[in-house]
């Protein structure tokens, strides 16, 4: 047991992660996670933190990352469906600015590998979904940083169902622009 593909993306070190699935009668079994298989995909990283949040239809978490302890993510769904965004925020990057999407759901069972240094956020699809990460340092609320979701300079194309009112919390509603965040 204990294989995954690994599809990188247009912007380095990003990595979407599909798990070997076995289906019989009885369900599915799967491996979320092997240290070892992960390594050998070249994510290297030693998690020490777990988050798992439950949103409705229209919840748009993000975009988040933390400021002087940033952190490696590995991100899935657990049930629903979500669309989940990296926003490449390392200096000196040829991405810099850049997002990237992924359809996260418990059918696809698709995982998101998210690097140090990115903002990232989604936005839920179905009508409920459960989201699970792991996180490579702890989280510090002093630390916390965002960049307003719909930011034109960065131009994230969130697949918004016709008619669903996007709901955010108050802080994500006061996230300053991309240029704002890098002051130029």
């Amino acid at each position: 047991m204990g294989k995954i593909t690994v599809e990188t993306c247009h912007i380095e070190g990003l990595k979407v992660i599909t798990p070997e699935v076995r289906v019989d009668n009885r369900g599915y079994f799967m491996e979320s996670y092997n240290y070892n298989d992960f390594k050998a995909a070249g994510i290297d990283q030693v998690f020490v933190q777990d988050n798992q949040s439950a949103s409705r239809k229209g919840v748009l978490r993000g975009l988040h990352f933390q400021i002087n302890f940033p952190q490696d993510k590995l991100v899935r769904v657990l049930k629903g469906e979500v669309f989940d965004v990296a926003v490449d925020l390392r200096e000196g990057s040829p991405t810099y600015g850049q997002w990237y999407g992924v359809v996260l759901s418990e059918e696809n069972k698709k995982q998101f590998f998210v690097p140090k240094n990115f903002a990232h956020g989604f936005l839920v699809l179905s009508d409920y979904a459960e989201f699970a990460y792991k996180c490579s340092d702890f989280y510090h609320p002093n630390d916390e940083g965002g960049i307003a979701w719909n930011d034109p300079d960065i131009g994230v194309e969130w697949p918004i169902p016709e008619g669903t009112e996007v709901i955010l919390s108050d802080k994500d509603q006061k996230h300053p622009g991309f240029l704002e965040y890098t002051g130029k």
